[in-house]
């Protein structure tokens, strides 16, 4: 059974974080043309939404269409919330979909949480769990990964994302352009899983981010926008040129 890491005791090494799935995540994308030119720009992940509610919502054949249109190495995710995992895997299937990414809550009841068994249902396909930085840190995240490894599979990453109330609705979960402490997130001990930062980055931050987080990974969706769903291609190849730069000055 995969354990999460937990911080080394004194006289001790913590293991190695493993790689991270990707570096440059947009996501939020909703037609093939603004996957296409997110590759172009050097994206290594590009995020289709398949949350009921949400203005970046993509439709099964829309997706398919434009994840096919990806060049070799970029990696077509999927973004999920409360979603059973019978309906997550068909749609994986349809869309030759990479990763699947859980966006939904991390703890209560109700049709926007994704349980912590939810990753071992999902097997054949890498998991991303989206975390939140609440008033507590990273608390609740980790009795999540926990409770996961006790049910037999933790996530290949963790995306942290803003806080949002425990009843927010599923589509308002995420693209909200509200920003994690960095600082706070800056002091979390290790969580022993590749991390991303999301939530509020713009091609004038996120260098900055990078820096104040020392995350493996970025992704952006409302930052890099004309409009709710439709990507800008200036603001896409500003943000990822500032984060690949700063990335190589961070190694």
């Amino acid at each position: 059974m995969q354990q999460p890491t937990v911080p080394a005791s004194h006289g001790t090494r913590a293991p190695a974080v493993p790689p991270p799935l990707f570096h440059v995540k947009v996501c939020g994308v909703t037609t093939p043309a603004d996957a296409v030119f997110a590759a172009e720009a050097g994206a290594d992940a590009v995020g289709f939404n398949f949350v009921s509610g949400s203005p970046r919502w993509v439709d099964v054949a829309t997706a398919r269409e434009a994840a096919a249109a990806l060049p070799v190495g970029v990696l077509a995710i999927g973004v999920f919330a409360g979603m059973p995992a019978p309906e997550i895997m068909a749609i994986a299937r349809a869309v030759r979909l990479g990763a699947i990414q859980l966006h939904g809550h991390l703890e209560g009841h109700g049709p926007a949480v994704d349980p912590p068994e939810r990753c071992g249902e999902l097997a054949g396909l890498p998991v991303i769990r989206a975390v939140r930085m609440e008033a507590d840190g990273l608390a609740a995240a980790r009795r999540w990964i926990a409770a996961a490894a006790a049910a037999g599979r933790v996530p290949e990453m963790l995306i942290v994302d803003a806080a949002v109330t425990g009843v927010a609705a599923a589509g308002v979960l995420g693209g909200t352009g509200h920003r994690v402490d960095w600082g706070a997130m800056g002091r979390e001990p290790p969580l022993g899983i590749p991390l991303a930062l999301a939530g509020g980055l713009t091609p004038d931050n996120v260098a900055a981010a990078i820096v104040a987080t020392g995350v493996a990974a970025v992704d952006t969706a409302s930052g890099v926008e004309s409009s709710p769903g439709r990507k800008d291609p200036a603001l896409v190849r500003a943000f990822v040129a500032a984060a690949r730069a700063a990335f190589r000055a961070s190694n």
